[in-house]
């Protein structure tokens, strides 16, 4: 991945050149329930990590671009939270951020894990895509956890309830089925240049990457301890002579006994955390790269609409 502080600005191709006249290029949203494995396919079909994943639900918050290349085709897939029935101010943000991320693309992919196919927020976001009138993918999840005579039920059932171009069944964390879906969504895209180049597989700025890095390591470690609402913020990052980079991060939480928790017995629990996305980072970055963590106490910062603001989200008034 690019080391860059900001997201990199689109530069389309000139659609004039008659060298790139056959480019197709074009926007594919992920949407889904919270869980159903949209990140972790989003990573599959870019072929690296853009967006975080973890076992605890709703962890993507905004919209999440990843860019796949497949033929003359670049693909922006658009990660989006989870959909979910809202029950804080976050939840409605997030809410309203995975609905637009939809109406915006030129294509739907509804991914569904195959063991919730029958539940209540399956129906409800069925229901809700059949007024969004852009095309559609079904893509069935984590297939080899139910029988063939099951998937092939929930299949028919699922194109009758609301009309699909074509139904893929994959398993994001394996990679079985992805380059037959990547191939379709592809093709699916209209013609027009590229708007990013070649190489690049994110828009996403890198400083916020490296704070989602951090949160993904907090879940993973903390999930059951720590309250969902809790936030990492990238607040220095400054390359050193030495080619190295010094990065800071501040990770807020909600009340002075959760900042204990996180910090651990003597500290042994943060060192920990910020281990594991240090390694991580360097991968990412191929430089060596020193991180500080620090824990501060932020009370009711899901009220405050600047936090919104810096997550790339529109602060719900009502």
């Amino acid at each position: 991945m690019t080391d860059q502080t900001d997201s990199q600005q689109p530069e389309a191709n000139t659609p004039d050149d008659p060298e790139h006249g056959d480019r197709r290029c074009g926007f594919a949203a992920l949407i889904g329930a919270p869980n159903a494995g949209k990140s972790t396919l989003l990573n599959q079909l870019v072929g690296e990590k853009v967006s975080i994943v973890t076992h605890k639900v709703q962890t993507t918050r905004t919209l999440v671009r990843g860019i796949a290349m497949h033929g003359n085709s670049q693909v922006i897939f658009v990660d989006t939270p989870g959909i979910f029935r809202p029950r804080r101010r976050l939840d409605s943000a997030m809410l309203k951020t995975a609905w637009s991320g939809a109406k915006d693309a030129d294509l739907v992919v509804l991914l569904i894990d195959v063991r919730k196919a029958r539940e209540p927020e399956t129906m409800e976001i069925l229901e809700r895509l059949a007024d969004v009138p852009i095309p559609r993918l079904l893509c069935l999840n984590k297939i080899d956890t139910v029988k063939r005579d099951t998937l092939l039920e929930i299949v028919a059932r699922l194109n009758a309830q609301l009309k699909f171009e074509a139904t893929f069944m994959i398993s994001a964390l394996t990679g079985d089925g992805c380059a037959d879906l990547l191939e379709a969504v592809a093709k699916a895209m209209p013609p027009g240049p590229w708007l990013y180049p070649e190489d690049q597989v994110s828009d996403y700025p890198v400083k916020q990457l490296a704070a989602e890095i951090t949160r993904e390591k907090l879940f993973i470690r903390l999930h059951e301890e720590l309250p969902y609402e809790s936030m990492v913020e990238t607040e220095q990052w400054k390359p050193l002579k030495d080619g190295s980079l010094r990065v800071e991060q501040v990770i807020y939480v909600a009340r002075d006994s959760q900042r204990g928790i996180v910090l651990g017995k003597k500290g042994q629990m943060i060192k920990e955390i910020g281990a594991q996305s240090r390694r991580e980072l360097e991968e990412i970055l191929e430089r060596k790269v020193h991180l500080f963590l620090f824990v501060k106490v932020r009370e009711k910062w899901s009220d405050d609409p600047e936090r919104y603001r810096e997550m790339g989200l529109e602060f719900p008034t009502d």
